[in-house]
């Protein structure tokens, strides 16, 4: 660890961080987003506390991860797949609140069913092959809380040096799993990133608002852009609060 930061080579044989502006075809970015690279963190560790407000659970994180440096290690490689989806979609969280507690017939999203809500459709998927990333974050401290943090950088250290993780990390899509190792230290023997200068414009910095104490399985999707530069293999990622990140309802 060096100057509050971790750093993690992940890698993996598939990935797809679809692009939002695709509704039905998935198209990947060329790079992992924020918000991917984040959510490999957060596998790993993630600290906070549930708590009930009224009949819904709320979440307050103690901190989130800040990406930010993305380092491409292998050029993007496109590799064209076709899968099977189902139609459908899971109800709302009323409903599901209902048929957790037995209120309601959970109804399940059949995958032969024969009228346009049901049953599966193939989709095309325009995703990456064998990537491989040198992520830096950062933990953030969320306000309100008095923690030691040093504690969370230490538990984050040993955690991933030996390979430890609440759920399996993946790259964009849960059947494209991710592998990670702890980077020590960037000296001299460190790998370079390869050899990659591409602008690719407005990209998705993340889905939910970072900045919020409190998040519920109630909230709406929260979307952020920025307009990205991989320079030399880097991609280098403003601070969530910068102005460089486009957020809702902001000029």
């Amino acid at each position: 660890m060096a100057n509050g930061t971790h750093t993690l080579e992940v890698w993996g044989d598939f990935a797809c961080f679809t692009r939002p502006e695709m509704k039905v075809e998935r198209f990947s970015y060329p790079v992992i987003t924020p918000s991917a690279a984040r959510g490999i963190f957060d596998a790993i560790y993630w600290d906070g506390i549930r708590e009930k407000q009224g009949k819904e659970t709320v979440m307050r994180p103690y901190f989130h991860w800040q990406i930010k440096r993305i380092e491409v290690m292998q050029l993007p490689r496109y590799i064209a797949l076709r899968r099977n989806e189902v139609k459908g979609c899971i109800p709302g969280t009323a409903t599901l609140n209902k048929w957790m507690s037995g209120r309601e017939q959970a109804e399940p999203l059949w995958a032969d069913g024969n009228d346009e809500n049901t049953g599966r459709t193939q989709r095309q998927t325009m995703a990456l092959k064998n990537v491989r990333y040198r992520i830096t974050a950062q933990i953030v401290p969320k306000s309100g809380f008095a923690h030691d943090y040093g504690k969370f950088n230490a538990q984050f250290e040993r955690r991933a040096k030996q390979g430890k993780c609440f759920q399996q990390p993946y790259f964009g899509c849960r059947e494209f799993t991710a592998f990670f190792e702890y980077v020590e230290s960037q000296s001299a023997n460190v790998q370079p990133p390869a050899a990659l200068d591409q602008h690719l414009g407005l990209m998705l910095y993340d889905v939910f608002d970072l900045r919020k104490e409190a998040v519920s399985y109630s909230d709406r999707p929260f979307i952020t852009l920025f307009d990205a530069h991989v320079r030399g293999g880097v991609l280098e990622v403003p601070p969530f609060d910068s102005v460089a990140v486009k957020k809702s309802g902001s000029q």
